[in-house]
């Protein structure tokens, strides 16, 4: 197994780890272990992606577990916030809902011979619901907590029907 692949498997088992202290430790201590523990994970995802690319350590593995370990690792946040009542579960569904649609759009163009590469509203996404997420773990004002959870959905959205349109002919829709 290459680094690439080392560090995804890192960020993979990071995930029970950070759902073990949100749920096993005394507040406020877990919040904070989590934070750290998500951050770490988070980061792996930026080294094993420029591991990858820099040393040409791309496989079929990475390609598969790296953006699986990325949704987890959200997802199991977000599902802690719908647990503690942070997160209305309709946000979450709205994450998911759209990971699901632009893997499926992916797929749809891959068969067609086509690769659909990751956009910049895509990465202001990750990057914007990742803050948001770090910002939920801190003992924020309560009022906060509604912003974070609308950059998360309007990225979100944003970022999903930006996939469709621009890639809109994968699906033989009419421009």
């Amino acid at each position: 197994m290459n680094t690439a692949n080392k560090l995804t498997m890192a960020r993979v088992v990071m995930i029970p780890i950070f759902l073990l202290v949100l749920y096993l430790v005394i507040p406020p201590y877990r919040n904070y272990i989590a934070l750290v523990i998500f951050i770490l994970a988070s980061v792996t995802d930026f080294i094993d992606g420029y591991v990858a690319r820099h040393y040409n350590q791309i496989t079929d593995f990475g390609k598969f577990m790296d953006p699986l370990a990325d949704k987890l690792l959200v997802v199991s946040a977000m599902l802690w916030f719908v647990e503690s009542g942070m997160m209305p579960a309709w946000a979450v569904l709205i994450v998911v809902a759209r990971e699901f649609a632009v893997t499926g759009l992916r797929l749809v163009a891959v068969d067609n011979g086509r690769v659909i590469a990751a956009g910049w509203s895509g990465k202001v996404k990750t990057a914007s619901t990742m803050v948001c997420i770090c910002l939920m773990l801190l003992p924020i004002p309560a009022g906060l907590v509604p912003i974070c959870v609308a950059v998360i959905v309007v990225t979100t959205l944003y970022s999903g029907v930006e996939y469709f349109v621009k890639n809109r002919d994968v699906l033989n829709w009419k421009k």
